[in-house]
């Protein structure tokens, strides 16, 4: 189903713990505890969001989540939820057939496994057969080939790329790109290499999908850097010239991984920049 009017939805494909002092970086957990409670094994819950975007000719959707194909152990690890995106595209009256461009801001396993699932033969399959699928080459070059330290960001996301690649439905964008009228992105490569943080301009709204360059509303303060991050010096340029911006442009901001919050706009009070949350 299209849409007569661009729409664009947040989608939950649930949520997941993470350790906190790896999302926190070099901030002393007592400072970073006040604003995100950990679990007695450290972890701190996360959320997993996407953004559909409903065009009159195309339905995008802006990551695709953990999905389901993780083995039960890295599930009790990160406290997995049940994937919740097919649900939420059914309740947007929409099925997976009906996605037309999957934009990947990055293939670390939180954000791709949910772009393959398993047929009812097990089989490991496109999870969207109709969508081509948006990343950026060098991206995919250090996913097929990460090193010691990035290994474990991917987990099965190595093998998702197996089946997108012999699908045929992949295609790479070479630096900031302009995807359809409205819809473009900008690259990041602090977090890791050919990250990309995705813009959409409905004409009424202007939407920054943040990915992990700034993954949940804490990590608006510079600083706050995670663990993950393999350029963290360049995270922080990144975020100081992008956050700026996007105050001064009054871009509604989606965090890949807030929980309590999703979505909010940055606001100056007293001189000082704050998050002004809103419900999406």
């Amino acid at each position: 189903m299209k849409s007569d009017a661009i729409a664009v939805h947040v989608l939950s494909d649930g949520s997941y713990l993470m350790d906190g002092g790896s999302v926190f970086g070099q901030v002393p957990r007592t400072i970073w505890e006040q604003q995100a409670k950990p679990d007695r094994r450290n972890r701190v819950r996360l959320g997993l969001n996407c953004v559909l975007v409903q065009m009159p000719q195309h339905n995008i959707l802006i990551d695709a989540g953990m999905g389901t194909r993780e083995p039960e152990i890295t599930r009790e690890i990160y406290g997995l939820s049940s994937s919740k995106l097919h649900r939420n595209l059914r309740a947007a009256n929409l099925t997976t057939r009906d996605i037309d461009v999957v934009i990947l801001s990055h293939l670390h396993f939180d954000h791709v496994g949910g772009a393959v699932r398993l047929d009812r033969e097990g089989q490991a399959v496109p999870t969207f057969p109709n969508a081509r699928y948006l990343v950026q080459r060098n991206s995919w070059n250090e996913a097929r080939h990460p090193n010691e330290r990035a290994l474990p960001y991917f987990g099965l996301a190595s093998s998702a790329l197996d089946v997108l690649e012999r699908s045929g439905q992949v295609e790479f964008l070479d630096g900031d790109a302009s995807i359809l009228p409205g819809i473009f992105t900008k690259v990041t490569n602090g977090h890791c290499t050919g990250h990309q943080v995705v813009f959409v301009n409905t004409g009424g709204e202007r939407i920054a999908f943040m990915g992990d360059l700034v993954p949940t509303p804490s990590h608006i303060t510079l600083p706050y850097i995670t663990a993950f991050d393999r350029r963290p010096d360049e995270t922080l340029e990144e975020k100081r010239d992008l956050l700026s911006r996007i105050e001064r442009e009054g871009w509604l901001m989606v965090f890949a991984h807030g929980y309590e919050h999703r979505a909010g706009y940055l606001e100056r009070h007293g001189g000082k920049a704050q998050l002004r949350p809103v419900a999406v």
